[in-house]
């Protein structure tokens, strides 16, 4: 009977329960309709201020088509529950964006129209399961005047760009024109002709892709006055500039222009002209470059005379007779020294450097220095005015010695400086026209400078990054590092909004359940020592039990005195306790993690529904004495 009674009352609180539940859901659609609320930790359905701007100043109609194979990909829960974020994002895109942005969500379906549009999209599918069906995750967009974007492939293990990619794919769509970048190089990057060889020189590869992004300027090194029609300014190896040149650039940067600075304290790209009068002339030539004129100014330094080596970065090369030795100037720089909280590096592999410097600096409240590429603590400077001396790179670690410190390679530097010309502009020589005049002087910037400095240049050569074949008379290019990459990004941040240029990477929507593992690691730690102490006594009663057992051989008896039988019986029994406990210990691991599931049962079962439902009808209570 009392079972009965049990199962009734059981059945009574299910259907109570299932009874609060439809109450709830119906009240929340109808009291809770068009409220927006973010109850996540890390705010992960919140766009980012830069985000929201970049979509509430859109100009024209933006169309995004968001292609993915749903049925295609219905038993993968990974790539589902993906999707399913992309769609959230993209919602609350359109929920900012108002009628500047048109979503549609596209499922291509194997040999489907829409199947064709993401190829001809550039969609790039990938093969799941046996039948080897095409799956299709990825974003095209259009503008108004037939421009068109796209993310090939949305991968999931990138979640944590999703938010900054599909800005910049808005951004992009919504301002089409493409950035100018201004280039000032010491170093040959347009090919031209070399001097050597006597034979044309083929532009650098990353001086290919940028011109295949950005409308590229080579700017000579006797620039007066930046042309402010310029979105961008590369600086590279700015080796010898004049100070007219350099009251430009600085003149350009606290105007509020953008700059991304390639210095060096020895490049190997700068080959000094061949001197058959004096073959040694190579050896002792200057390779440095710098801005320490204006970046004085900033309070940062670079310095010329050391270059950085790093045991643990270094890469392996050939050394005298051929033999495999780590190059402690050659450095491959992996995610460990990467910040990964930056967009422009976040995604990065491996940077390759070759005898780089190093950023000092030190923070103050106007300015920051936020470190995009470190060495590991198992760098030190190396003297670099004796490294052209050196015929084995093996002879780099007879004065090394690592110093524990971890050095800055590159990084951003923002916030209000001063100008390196506080006496003026330098004077020009009447032959040369300029339009600057010291009443026009800026002697600190109007607004906060974003400025990206490099202490290398040679990660730029192709040598270091990228692997050139001749196929059919093109030119094909295979990367092996992220070096191409990492300048690719830093181009496009820089030329974006302010907005995209404030976003960072955001936490990851896919979180662990980390009180469970802390529960775990806690209970085994409290039960590890019982159980090495319930262990050893089973050890302890087995060894005692193996020798009181009798001895028997064939055509032998053993008989046992009563005391010896009652001992025997009582470590039998001993063991089967030690047993029955150990079983208990394992039992318990998980006892922790049942209680907090079952008290996570009854809170969303009944806790959050109940809030649910006061806090309905309090903002119907408020929303009915607005209204009256």
């Amino acid at each position: 009977m009392r079972g009965i009674d049990r199962l009734l009352v059981d059945r009574v609180g299910l259907l109570a329960v299932a009874a609060i539940f439809l109450v709830t859901v119906a009240l929340s659609d109808v009291l809770l309709r068009g409220l927006r609320l973010d109850l996540t930790e890390n705010r992960l359905y919140t766009l980012s201020e830069g985000t929201v701007n970049i979509l509430e100043s859109i100009p024209e109609t933006v169309n995004l088509y968001f292609f993915f194979s749903d049925r295609a990909a219905a038993d993968n829960g990974y790539l589902r529950t993906y999707a399913q974020r992309v769609r959230e994002i993209l919602e609350e895109f359109e929920e900012h964006a108002g009628d500047k942005l048109r979503v549609t969500a596209i499922d291509p379906l194997p040999f489907s129209e829409e199947e064709d549009r993401a190829t001809a999209f550039g969609l790039r599918g990938i093969s799941l399961g046996l039948t080897g069906d095409q799956v299709f995750l990825g974003i095209a967009g259009t503008n108004a005047i037939g421009d068109e974007e796209t993310i090939a492939f949305l991968d999931p293990n990138k979640e944590t760009l999703l938010e900054y990619e599909l800005a910049r794919l808005v951004y992009t769509l919504a301002n089409p024109s493409r950035p100018t970048v201004g280039l000032i190089s010491g170093l040959p990057m347009s090919g031209g002709f070399d001097q050597t060889t006597q034979q044309p020189r083929q532009p650098w590869v990353i001086t290919t892709q940028i011109q295949q992004l950005f409308d590229l300027q080579p700017l000579i090194s006797a620039t007066q006055v930046m042309d402010l029609d310029i979105d961008l300014l590369m600086v590279v190896h700015p080796k010898s500039l004049s100070t007219a040149t350099l009251y430009a650039i600085d003149q350009y940067i606290l105007g509020g222009g953008r700059a991304i600075l390639f210095v060096d304290p020895y490049a190997e790209a700068d080959v000094p002209p061949p001197d058959p009068s004096n073959p040694a002339a190579a050896m002792v030539a200057d390779r440095s470059s710098n801005l320490q004129g204006m970046l004085d100014a900033w309070g940062i330094s670079v310095p010329v005379n050391e270059v950085i080596g790093d045991d643990l970065y270094a890469l392996q090369v050939s050394g005298t007779g051929q033999r495999p030795i780590r190059h402690l100037g050659y450095i491959g720089i992996d995610a460990s020294g990467l910040d990964r909280t930056e967009v422009i590096t976040t995604d990065l592999d491996k940077i390759i450097l070759g005898y780089s410097g190093h950023i000092v600096a030190e923070e103050t409240e106007d300015l920051a220095v936020t470190p995009l590429i470190v060495s590991s603590d198992r760098a030190g400077p190396i003297d670099a005015t004796s490294i052209g001396f050196m015929s084995d790179p093996d002879m780099l670690r007879n004065s090394f010695t690592p110093s524990g410190e971890r050095y800055v390679i590159a990084a951003r530097i923002t916030g209000t400086v001063e100008t390196a010309f506080p006496d003026g502009p330098p004077e020009v020589p009447d032959t040369v026209e300029t339009s600057i005049t010291s009443d026009e002087q800026l002697l600190v910037s109007e607004n906060p400078i974003n400025v990206i400095l490099i202490a290398d240049t040679d990660m730029l050569t192709d040598r270091f990054w990228v692997q050139v074949q001749t196929f059919l008379g093109q030119r094909i290019a295979t990367a092996f590092a992220s070096n191409g990459n990492f300048v690719i990004n830093a181009l496009e941040n820089l030329t974006g909004s302010s907005d995209l240029i404030g976003m960072r990477s955001r936490e990851s929507y896919s979180r662990p359940f980390t009180r469970v593992m802390d529960l775990r690691r806690q209970a085994e730690n409290e039960y590890r020592l019982t159980e090495q102490r319930l262990q050893q006594e089973l050890r302890d009663t087995e060894a005692k039990l193996t020798e009181l057992q009798p001895t028997r051989t064939e055509g032998s008896t053993m008989i046992l005195s009563p005391e010896q039988e009652a001992e025997l019986s009582r470590f039998q029994q001993e063991r089967l306790r030690v047993r029955k406990e150990l079983r208990q210990v394992q039992r318990g691991l998980d006892q922790d993690i049942e209680d907090l599931g079952t008290r996570l049962k009854a809170i969303n079962i009944g806790l959050i529904p109940l809030l649910i439902v006061i806090g309905s009808l309090l903002s119907f209570l408020i929303r009915r004495r607005k209204s009256s």
